[in-house]
C-alpha cells in the first residue's frame, strides 16, 4: 500500500520535488526523504544521505533535491527512528553517541536505508552510493567497513575514528573524505590512524583536506566563527562538492 502510495504523490508532485518516505529496520520505523530526478530513459543510480548529529533536517533534504538535479535518486535517511528528534546539542551527542558506540546497529539502520532506495522504481541498484555529515560521514564510512554493496562512499566533515577493539577488513568501495584541516574535533591522531586502516584494508581512497576549514563546513547554520570549532566556510563547501561530483563520475560512469 506504501508503495501504491509513494507513486500516486509522485505523478502528482512538480518535477524534482522530494517528500517523506516512511520504511522500516525490523519493528522500528524510519521516516526519510526521497527525492527524484525528472524521468529519463532506463535507471540511474541512487545516493543514501546520512544526516548530522541533529537528525534528518532542511540541510540533508536539500541535498537530497540537489542531487535529484544532477540525476540521481537521493534518500536522506533517518538513523535514529520516526519521531525521534534531538532538542539541543546535548541530547544530539547522547543519541548520536548510541550509534557510535553500537556500530552494528548504525550498519543495519544504513542498510535499511540502502535496500528502501534500491526498491524505488528507477534506480540501478547495482549503483549506490552512501555520503554523509559528521555523524553521517561516520556512517558512511561504516557503509565501507561493512562490506554494504555500494560502490563508494563519501564522509563530509565526518568522525574518523573507530571502537578500541576494530580491525580492519577487505574494503572494497570506493572512498572520499573531505575533512576540514583545522577541524578540532578531528585530531592529527585520528586522521593518521584512518589513512593507516585505509592501508590495511587495501582501500582505494582519496583523502582532502580544506585549508582554514573546521567542522561542519558544509552547513550554512553552523554560522561563520571558526574558534567554535564548527563553522560553514564556503570554498570548503564548494570544493567538496565538486570533488563529489568527480568522484560519482568515476564509480557510476556515463
Amino acid at each position: 500500500m506504501r508503495s501504491a502510495a509513494l507513486a500516486l504523490s509522485l505523478a502528482t508532485l512538480p518535477l524534482l520535488a522530494g517528500q517523506p518516505l516512511t520504511y522500516a529496520d525490523g519493528a522500528t520505523k524510519l521516516s526519510g526523504y526521497l527525492a527524484k530526478p525528472t524521468p529519463a530513459k532506463g535507471k540511474v543510480p541512487g545516493v543514501v544521505i546520512i544526516h548530522q548529529w541533529m537528525g534528518l533536517t532542511d540541510h540533508e533534504r536539500k541535498v537530497s533535491d540537489d542531487l535529484a538535479k544532477l540525476g540521481y535518486v537521493a534518500l536522506a535517511a533517518d538513523i535514529y527512528g520516526e519521531g525521534v528528534r534531538p532538542a539541543n546539542n546535548a541530547e544530539a551527542g547522547k543519541l548520536a553517541g548510541q550509534y557510535k558506540g553500537d556500530r552494528a546497529l548504525y550498519r543495519r539502520r544504513i542498510a535499511a536505508a540502502l535496500e528502501a532506495l534500491k526498491a524505488q522504481k528507477g534506480v540501478d541498484g547495482t549503483r549506490v552510493a552512501v555520503i554523509g555529515f559528521c555523524f553521517g560521514g561516520t556512517g558512511a564510512l561504516e557503509a565501507a567497513r561493512a562490506g554494504l554493496p555500494v560502490k563508494g562512499v563519501v564522509s563530509f566533515h565526518g568522525g574518523l575514528d573507530v571502537p578500541a577493539d576494530f580491525k580492519p577488513g577487505p574494503i572494497t568501495a570506493k572512498v572520499l573524505v573531505c575533512h576540514g584541516a583545522d577541524d578540532p574535533f578531528v585530531p592529527a591522531k585520528d586522521v593518521a590512524a584512518f589513512q593507516d586502516e585505509m592501508r590495511a584494508s587495501k582501500a582505494d581512497y582519496v583523502f582532502v583536506a580544506y585549508a582554514g576549514a573546521v567542522h561542519a563546513f558544509t552547513q550554512k547554520e553552523a554560522g561563520s566563527d571558526n574558534s567554535k570549532g564548527a563553522a560553514y566556510n564556503e570554498a570548503a563547501h564548494r570544493r567538496s562538492w565538486q570533488h563529489m561530483k568527480d568522484f560519482f563520475k568515476e564509480i557510476f560512469g556515463k
